[in-house]
């Protein structure tokens, strides 16, 4: 099985609409929070790949609505890595009411790899250390 790493956040009252569920926009903040997380547990934070001269952009955008959220649930944010290419990655999410269990959405977002100035970056060649922890995670265990 692949790692996953974990993060929670607290749905607070502002992050609701006027149907009293999670407003949709707030699971691309949870899944950045997700994605920060995961790098930061695996030792790769994301403020340290940007001092390397590593960006991730997002590209793309996926999510999958299963269970609404409301006012003070407790959410579990998974993230991993699930594709690893020449210059671009994906990390997977799921996030679920901690207190049930209940899957409230299931998404991705690819990245591109580039420098500061957006320029592309193969990461198997350019930083073969952080390519080499990157396969790694892509593995079973």
């Amino acid at each position: 099985m692949v790692k996953k790493y974990f993060s929670e956040v607290r749905v607070l009252y502002a992050d609701t609409d006027a149907m009293g569920i999670v407003y949709y926009g707030n699971y691309a903040k949870w899944f950045e929070l997700g994605r920060c997380e995961f790098l930061r547990q695996a030792g790769h934070p994301y403020s340290e790949l940007e001092r390397e001269g590593i960006w991730l952009p997002v590209i793309e955008i996926v999510c999958n609505y299963k269970h609404p959220a409301v006012y003070d649930d407790v959410l579990e944010i998974a993230a991993w890595l699930g594709e690893l290419n020449g210059a671009s990655l994906a990390i997977e999410y799921e996030i679920r009411k901690k207190e049930t269990g209940a899957l409230v959405v299931v998404g991705r977002t690819r990245h591109a790899v580039t420098d500061h100035s957006l320029k592309p970056v193969k990461i198997r060649r350019d930083y073969p250390e952080l390519y080499a922890f990157m396969r790694d995670c892509l593995k079973d265990d």
